[in-house]
């Protein structure tokens, strides 16, 4: 493989200056771009770890933008899973960068999520910068820290990205003793709003002193109005209910394609073809376990954007299998005849209350190649939602259903509980965003 090629800060002065004096590129071939996100690097499920799983889709991707030749890859957000991310989580993502650094590629760029840590992800950017990867990990005071102008291999202008970050609460409003609940949730949505607005200003006067006819790329993570989202993927128990309604309106005409994550559900955002959450390369819980996963494939003629999702193989199997005994079993011995080799998660919906389920399973698995990470008796829930059960865990409840049980044996009041479900969840997002693996 060839050592990457580190342009000298003149030679690239002088590409630039020549840029500038000539005219936009007649070229007819479509500028692509390659938008993935939510990788969540690290992530273990019931305690499994996924790294075979992880460094195959970074494989595939990288093997995708060489053979496809996909100038532009857009990283939403999201990288790793934890603030503090372990070694091999970060050997992935390097390599990947290099890998990716010296192929057709011309141009990475990187934004934080709400997992990422801002400190750690920015640490190496002037560095990164060397290979044409370009990290904003955080907000900014100055919009011209987030809007970047990406040349092509002759120093020519070819797209403009507003690489917007993770906006945390502190970065889009200021705090005041006594704001109500709207008063909160108003102050977020202005502040979303004003920062992008600031952002695509600053892009559209760039464009215009260009002179160039080239598309305006807008990246964000975070939640918008309508997102769908999956049991078990982590955001639907901190952030539904939470954060105010983005919606398509919030973004500026001028974003000629937006490139969401947050979401790992791959979908559009309030039916836009430009809007669109390209969701999680994996499933992160068994509740996406069905679900195809994609990377959005954007081409641009002009500045008309046109998207294709690409489908992302499967590289570790997930299985729910639900029902009574009888038809856990039937299922079991189907996926067992097919060579299968899927973690499964076994869901018990019967009427008959059994003891050993656990043991009934691993007998119906045998000698095969899958391998049960989760067995939920939800027999046993039920009952245990109407009474006290010694072995119900935490496992078997999300973060509402904690406090839930929490107001129930408080005799809380009904008028009283939508304010202090509100307190609460607002309470666990800040802790979120201070540390991740609060989830």
């Amino acid at each position: 493989m060839p050592a990457p090629r580190v342009v000298a800060q003149g030679e690239r002065r002088d590409q630039s200056e020549t840029a500038a004096t000539r005219t936009p590129s007649e070229n007819t071939q479509p500028l692509r771009i390659l938008h993935p996100s939510v990788w969540h690097l690290g992530r273990t499920l019931y305690g499994k770890v996924r790294y075979a799983a992880f460094e195959a889709f970074l494989n595939w991707l990288a093997n995708t933008l060489c053979e496809q030749e996909i100038p532009v890859l857009l990283i939403a957000g999201d990288i790793f899973d934890t603030s503090t991310p372990g070694n091999r989580a970060q050997a992935l993502y390097y390599r990947f960068l290099h890998r990716v650094a010296t192929s057709p590629c011309r141009h990475i760029v990187v934004i934080a999520g709400n997992h990422d840590s801002p400190s750690f992800l920015g640490a190496p950017r002037e560095l990164l910068k060397a290979l044409d990867v370009h990290v904003v990990a955080e907000a900014s005071e100055s919009a011209a820290n987030e809007v970047l102008v990406l040349r092509d291999a002759q120093g020519t202008p070819e797209l403009i990205v507003c690489a917007v970050p993770y906006l945390r609460d502190k970065d889009i409003r200021v705090a005041e003793a006594g704001e109500s609940v709207e008063d909160k949730e108003q102050k977020q949505l202005d502040g979303i709003r004003g920062h992008y607005a600031a952002v695509a200003a600053l892009a559209a006067q760039q464009r215009t002193e260009l002179g160039a006819d080239i598309p305006v790329v807008a990246m964000g993570h975070l939640f918008t109005a309508g997102g769908q989202t999956v049991e078990g993927d982590g955001v639907r128990e901190l952030y539904v209910g939470t954060l105010p309604h983005v919606t398509a309106g919030s973004f500026p005409a001028s974003f000629d394609y937006v490139a969401l994550g947050h979401l790992h559900v791959p979908q559009k955002v309030n039916g836009s073809e430009t809007l669109y959450y390209s969701g999680s390369p994996l499933p992160m819980g068994f509740g996406e376990a069905t679900q195809e996963k994609s990377v959005c494939l954007v081409s641009f003629q002009g500045t008309v954007a046109s998207v294709q999702q690409l489908p992302v193989p499967v590289f570790q199997e997930l299985a729910r299998v639900t029902g009574d005994e009888k038809s856990i079993s039937q299922r079991i011995r189907t996926l067992a005849a097919t060579g299968s080799r899927a973690w499964l998660e076994i869901v018990y919906e019967g009427d008959a209350i059994i003891g050993d389920l656990r043991e009934q399973v691993n007998a119906a698995i045998g000698e095969s190649q899958m391998e049960v990470l989760r067995v939920k008796n939800n027999r046993t829930r039920d009952r245990a939602l109407e009474a006290f059960d010694e072995r119900e865990t935490l496992d078997d409840l999300d973060l509402n259903e904690v406090f839930t049980r929490c107001l129930n044996a408080h005799d809380v009041p009904e008028e009283q509980r939508t304010e202090l479900y509100h307190a609460y969840r607002e309470i666990v997002v800040s802790l979120h965003e201070e540390d991740p693996r609060a989830e």
